[in-house]
């Protein structure tokens, strides 16, 4: 059961509805541990070196690649991570390596990565009743653009926005104005539906004023203080039982 906790934001159906991609349409966790596990495995075989030392060299990769690039989309890029960890054990940028590595993360992860149920039938149901929506979204265009075509999701949202497109992650207001831009919505009733409670929920909610619906699953702990949601719910059916209550004006 969807749970309401901002009661009168909800008395009808919004202009316009913005949706996070990871951990939101999807469960992150799961594609991204098997991902993780196939490039460790394919690095430890090809440089015939210990489990340990990938992990060591691909955490401070990360590490860096993040320290240096801060609150941006290439923050996120599994290729300079990849890229910087080659270099780190020695072995010199390796591009061809660093692609074809990256190459082996996104196809495990994509192949992992369930949708979760319910998502299309919401994006349909919005569809009918007129109300657009789009994808505001952290990292690169290319793997996002990627995954929504492998979900088979790019005939259902109007538009989208990375934090590539952005020029800044999520919290910052870029991802949320260019996507109200795009959309044009004819008022000012703007649903965030989104699972983190800082980037999605505080964000939209300070940056425009967005009615915050947040996605619950294991490991997604329910925003709290300044990143409460207005509502939290665990599955797209409930969202969906929700619209036709607004729809129908109860």
């Amino acid at each position: 059961m969807i749970k309401i906790y901002s009661k009168e934001r909800f008395h009808r159906l919004p202009d316009a509805i913005l949706f996070d991609t990871d951990n939101t349409l999807y469960e992150y966790a799961p594609a991204h541990a098997s991902a993780q596990r196939a490039v460790r495995e394919k690095v430890v075989s090809t440089f015939s070196i210990k489990p340990e030392d990938f992990d060591k060299a691909f955490k401070e990769a990360r590490q860096q690649v993040k320290t240096r690039l801060k609150h941006t989309a290439s923050s996120h890029s599994r290729l300079l991570y990849l890229q910087r960890m080659l270099e780190i054990m020695g072995l010199g940028s390796q591009v061809l390596l660093a692609l074809d590595f990256e190459q082996t993360y996104w196809r495990t992860f994509l192949s992992n990565a369930v949708l979760f149920d319910e998502v299309k039938e919401l994006l349909d149901d919005l569809r009918l009743l007129g109300i657009p929506t789009a994808i505001v979204t952290d990292l690169t265009a290319q793997i996002q653009f990627r995954k929504v075509v492998y979900y088979g999701l790019d005939h259902y949202f109007d538009y989208i926005v990375t934090s590539e497109e952005a020029g800044f992650d999520k919290p910052h207001a870029a991802p949320f104005q260019i996507a109200l831009e795009k959309m044009r919505p004819k008022g000012d009733c703007i649903w965030m539906i989104g699972d983190n409670p800082v980037n999605d929920i505080r964000g939209g909610r300070e940056k425009i004023n967005a009615v915050t619906l947040q996605k619950i699953h294991e490991g997604t702990p329910l925003g709290t203080g300044e990143n409460a949601p207005d509502a939290a719910f665990n599955e797209f059916g409930e969202l969906r039982r929700l619209i036709v209550r607004l729809g129908e004006g109860v």
